[in-house]
């Protein structure tokens, strides 16, 4: 029987995260179900920095973890961010309507994207079919994904934090004022769990006899696609559709597409689908010049939500000592070091840090509860 004092479950960006930030004064082990990490949705994403992205508290987290991203960064001598900024495209009704909302629910924040015209949208990306509208977001970046995950792994365990891999948790039954689990060949009592299992997460508080917290996966598809003309997409930004039915990104003589798709699944290991893949390519062609004909590869990964979309990090009243890290839907990579460091204050109870100004209560638990 091995102790800790906290157990996180979940090898993904949530559970290193939210792991490393726990080691710097508890005694941590991380759990993962893979020999390999990351697996799922952390090594699946298209990985942007997008502020002003997300529900009102992943703004407030993702704008709070710019400056976050820039000390890790100098710390590991990685750069975690690059520069590149992203145009919301609208090209028809239905996206000048959402671009409109979008412009409403965002006036005033400091990260708001700024209005263009389509000819002004047109000049900056050259590649649209006629935009009628668009709005820029300068200070957004694509992100390294697997560096920063490297990267807290590699704290976590200098910080004397384990990690078990190839250890699925089969078991985890109150234990007088702990928790024993069961995870592949580990016999774990700890004092306290982190369900950070990401699409997993409600399956891992049945295990251990704690209501869900209404998490749903959804299925996300990204298409890789040779770029005809690779001189053409050299130095363009990150294309969105607000009313979220598609987006490209340029890499050096690919374009990365999606169809914004946002399909519930049960968790496992997303594939991606061909009507999927289909509509990225038609929606890209409608609204682009790209001339993008066939697929590199396709993969699929799972971004999942609570009922409001927002974070969640706390435990149910009558369920001390077992603590959700979860909701991350489609930020969790661009939120990871603000929302790590709050979800580490919950979990200790320490105050929450003067850089992330978030109530702790805005990510509670108990705010899931049906009234």
């Amino acid at each position: 029987m091995e102790r800790t004092g906290i157990a996180v479950v979940g090898g993904g960006i949530a559970g290193v995260s939210i792991a490393r930030e726990l080691a710097a004064t508890r005694d941590v082990v991380l759990l993962e179900a893979e020999t390999e990490m990351p697996r799922h949705s952390t090594a699946r994403s298209a990985a942007t920095y997008v502020p002003g992205h997300g529900s009102g508290p992943f703004r407030t987290l993702i704008t709070a973890s710019g400056p976050r991203f820039a000390a890790l960064s100098d710390d590991w001598g990685v750069p975690l961010l690059s520069p590149r900024p992203v145009l919301w495209l609208a090209h028809d009704d239905p996206g000048e309507a959402a671009l409109a909302a979008l412009l409403a629910e965002r006036a005033g924040e400091p990260d708001a994207p700024q209005p263009l015209t389509g000819a002004e949208a047109a000049q900056r990306c050259p590649v649209l079919r006629d935009p009628r509208a668009a709005a820029w977001t300068a200070g957004s970046a694509d992100a390294d994904a697997i560096a920063l995950h490297a990267g807290y792994l590699k704290d976590l365990r200098r910080r004397g934090g384990r990690v078990l891999r190839g250890a699925p948790v089969t078991a985890v039954v109150r234990d007088g004022d702990g928790w024993r689990i069961d995870a592949g060949e580990h016999r774990i009592l700890a004092g306290e769990v982190v369900d950070a299992a990401g699409a997993w997460t409600d399956r891992v508080a049945a295990l251990a006899g704690v209501p869900p917290i209404g998490l749903v996966p959804h299925r996300r598809t990204i298409a890789a696609c040779p770029a005809p003309d690779p001189s053409a997409i050299r130095g363009l930004p990150m294309v969105v559709d607000p009313a979220e039915r598609f987006y490209f990104k340029p890499e050096p003589d690919t374009v990365l597409v999606s169809p914004g798709d946002e399909t519930p699944v049960e968790p496992g290991d997303a594939r991606p689908e061909e009507i999927d893949v289909a509509l990225a390519l038609e929606r890209v062609g409608e609204a682009t010049t790209l001339g993008l004909r066939s697929v590199r590869t396709a993969w699929a990964g799972l971004r999942s939500f609570v009922a409001d979309r927002g974070p969640v990090a706390g435990a149910w009243p009558d369920h001390p000592g077992f603590w959700f890290f979860a909701g991350h839907g489609g930020s969790g990579i661009e939120s990871a070091p603000a929302f790590a460091a709050l979800g580490a204050a919950v979990v200790t109870g320490a105050p929450v840090p003067g850089d992330v100004p978030l109530d702790r209560a805005v990510v509670s638990v108990t705010r899931l509860v049906r009234r």
